[in-house]
């Protein structure tokens, strides 16, 4: 592999007007796709296998005139002080928006008069009308937002307070200016790792290359694939991090081959043949972890893999094209100002010793402490992950928004008038095609709502109008506590639990649904998905590994590091996003259980992001070992070269991913802080301090493989063993020991 990444650099450097334009004309071409698509019509969300699914599929076949995942709008109205909802005045005005709302648009399928549906409160302060849609979410024109907000206006004036709740007003989440300093604060990083505004810019430049192809193919397949709108921030959150690394890495490569006096195309070459070749299995790890998002059998978080997948592809093909292209157009100027450079040891005479930089300092600290290092990451990460054993998992609702949206304040006035309940009631399908005993539907409602009426946790039942045929109805039933609590969850179970003595009693087959049901089928279908993900993607990760250390320790050890670093996070996330802590320090207006997809999300990205510091790191210790270095030494080499540069890759996706804390979607800022904190884990606590631990507690056992399975796996050529040979005798400045330290080849 070395040796044809090596022919790759040389290419792509050779021709690189070539290289650049092809890459460019692909932007031009993505973007101008992208540009043209039309507006998704629909962002579909289903949970195959789940009874609420098959419940919303039931309604839609026995309702055609009706959509079970139509939106939804409630327009909530609270009189003014001292006076009552049902006074004369705010009473006609009401009456007056429930008109307006009817006639505001011809996507309105129906609208509840509050006083008709009794949908006021026992104290007369609040009432709400309930506005159900003959299109999805996504479908509402902007016209028919417009009118939905005008008549919440009108009223407004006549001193009613109105909020307006539902999926009804959903937009694409707001991010604000968070990716621009998470981006800013990536440049200033480089800047000072490289010394040089044009290395610092380069990988930058070609990571936003990068994403801008990989978001802008997203937003131009999303009609025709159905894509929700948190796929291109995922795509864009995952490339922009990767891509800039996988420069930076090729980028710090170059400028190790220059100093050893080599060419410009050479140095090129050969950085895209050893750097390159630690990219192209960092990227595989990447990959492995978002596609296997395909074994939960989610549609939605499928998708959402396979095309951050994509984005991972692409900034893996930047790295090894158009990098090696951009260092030609660059020239010399990738080198710091001046002939002093921190990271080629400040211009010092040839043939005398490198002064020992940070990393080979810590290196030398760890190797002369590795029991009490090992046993501080271990025990300080174990703290960190005590609040994940009380970890809850749902699906946020619009009391996670913040207080400035309207949602928010419908909520809270819903909450304070009705009960929490209200803000999500749980869906009911009767099928009562196989009743028994001669009854109707009618009768088998009145037994559902009977029997539900009895369970705790239950403020009203609502029976609804059966269809066409008489032979489905629904039931509405209003739960005392809000849509993600633990006690509402408890609830849809036990009305599943009694449905059993419904159909016994009268052969009507009953169904729960509605937006809060789906979320906690959800939830235990992520949970139930959790474990085989975890072993596939760690089980073909680890056969990676293999693969590049030619070792079974240094992989498994890998594996658990990771999984510390991952619960560690968990840990954190529960802290800030369930309990609190720090909530304001984030912008966390309300607390609540953790985002379901919030596990197996981290474990998917986080894995593929804490093998690229693996691979580049340990890559670079495994080179020193088989060219005759002993293990501790091996070791050290690993850390002088590629600590500085594995250090700057990980405040850079730091600073990307905290970008997103700044969202206002709860998931998006959910997803942003797991990933800051989890990347800063293990990028500083297990891989800069618990593997070097590790490694120096198992010496040369550390490389250890079978010789069977040694002759049984392929030779990928990570270290460059292939390479060298193909280049020949010009070797001798890059091979064998270097107790000097002259030899600076960085392999990232």
């Amino acid at each position: 592999m070395a040796t044809f990444l090596y022919r790759l650099g040389r290419g792509a450097f050779r021709r690189r007007r070539f290289v650049a334009l092809a890459w460019v004309a692909l932007l031009l071409l993505a973007g101008f796709g992208a540009a043209s698509a039309a507006t998704p019509t629909s962002s579909s969300f289903s949970i195959p296998g789940t009874e609420a699914q098959r419940a919303f599929d039931l309604m839609e076949q026995r309702f055609p005139g009706q959509r079970a995942d139509g939106a939804t709008a409630r327009v909530v109205f609270k009189a003014p002080a001292g006076q009552k909802i049902t006074d004369a005045g705010p009473k006609a005005e009401i009456e007056k928006t429930v008109k307006e709302l009817r006639d505001g648009s011809d996507q309105v399928a129906s609208v509840a008069d509050p006083y008709q549906a009794k949908a006021t409160s026992q104290d007369g302060s609040t009432a709400y009308a309930s506005v159900s849609y003959k299109v999805s979410a996504m479908e509402l024109t902007d016209d028919t937002r417009e009118a939905l907000e005008d008549a919440a206006t009108a009223a407004q004036k006549s001193g009613l307070t109105v909020e307006i709740g539902g999926d009804a007003l959903t937009v694409m989440p707001e991010t604000g200016s968070g990716e621009i300093i998470g981006v800013g604060v990536a440049a200033v990083v480089l800047v000072i790792t490289f010394g040089s505004l044009v290395a610092a810019g380069l990988p930058l430049l070609t990571a936003l290359i990068g994403v801008g192809i990989g978001v802008s193919s997203i937003t131009a397949l999303a009609n025709v694939l159905d894509l929700g709108s948190t796929t291109s921030t995922l795509a864009m959150m995952i490339g922009l991090a990767v891509g800039i690394d996988y420069a930076l890495f090729i980028v710090s490569r170059y400028r190790a081959e220059l100093a050893e006096g080599r060419d410009r195309e050479e140095a090129a070459g050969r950085a895209a043949g050893t750097a390159g070749s630690a990219v192209v299995f960092a990227g595989l790890t990447v990959v492995i972890a978002l596609v296997g998002l395909a074994v939960v059998n989610i549609p939605m978080l499928t998708k959402m893999g396979f095309a951050a997948a994509g984005t991972v592809v692409i900034a893996v093909l930047v790295a090894l094209t158009l990098v090696p292209a951009m260092l030609g157009f660059a020239g010399k100027r990738v080198l710091p100002a001046g002939s002093k450079s921190k990271l080629f040891g400040k211009g010092r005479p040839e043939g005398t010793e490198a002064k020992p930089n940070g990393g080979t300092r810590w290196a030398r600290f760890v190797l002369r402490r590795p029991v009490m290092v090992l046993l501080a990451g271990v025990i300080g990460l174990g703290v960190i992950a005590v609040p994940a054993s009380k970890l809850e998992m749902g699906l946020p609702d619009e009391g996670s928004q913040p207080v400035s949206t309207t949602q928010r304040r419908a909520y809270d006035l819903l909450s304070e008038g009705f009960g929490p309940g209200f803000n999500g009631p749980l869906l009911m399908i009767v099928d009562g095609k196989d009743l028994r005993n001669g009854q109707d539907i009618d009768q088998a409602v009145d037994e559902v709502v009977g029997t539900v009426k009895k369970l705790d946790g239950v403020v009203a039942v609502i029976p609804g109008q059966p269809n066409k045929e008489g032979d489905t109805s629904t039931v509405t039933v209003i739960a005392k506590d809000r849509p993600s609590s633990e006690k509402t969850e408890t609830l849809v179970h036990d009305i599943r639990e009694v449905r059993a003595e419904i159909k016994k009693d009268t052969g009507a087959e009953v169904l729960v649904s509605g937006q809060t049901a789906m979320n906690i089928d959800f939830s235990q279908k992520m949970n139930d998905a959790l474990l085989p993900y975890l072993a596939l993607v760690v089980g073909l990760a680890f056969l990676l590994l293999m693969l590049v250390f030619r070792s079974v320790l240094v992989p498994l050890k890998a594996a658990l590091g990771f999984l510390l670093s991952v619960v560690a996070a968990l840990g954190a996330v529960v802290a800030v996003f369930q309990w609190g802590w720090l909530g304001s320090l984030f912008g966390v207006e309300q607390t609540g259980p953790i985002m379901s997809m919030m596990p197996i999300f981290m474990v998917g990205v986080v894995f593929g992001l804490a093998m690229d510091y693996e691979v580049f790191l340990v890559t670079r210790m495994r080179e020193a070992y088989v060219h005759g270095e002993r293990p501790g030494q091996a070791i050290v080499t690993g850390f002088q070269h590629g600590a500085r540069v594995v250090t700057a890759a990980a405040v850079i996706m730091i600073a990307v991913f905290a970008g997103f804390i700044g969202s206002s979607e709860q998931m998006v800022k959910m997803i942003g802080f797991g990933l800051a904190v989890a990347v800063f884990f293990d990028a500083f606590v297990v891989r800069m301090a618990i593997v070097p631990a590790v490694l120096a507690l198992l010496g040369h056992r550390a490389w250890w493989l079978p010789r069977w399975l040694d002759k049984a796996m392929p030779n990928v050529d990570v270290e460059g063993e292939g390479l060298r040979k193909h280049l020949g005798g010009d070797e001798d400045a890059g091979s064998g020991n270097d107790p000097d330290g002259e030899r600076e080849l960085v392999n990232a």
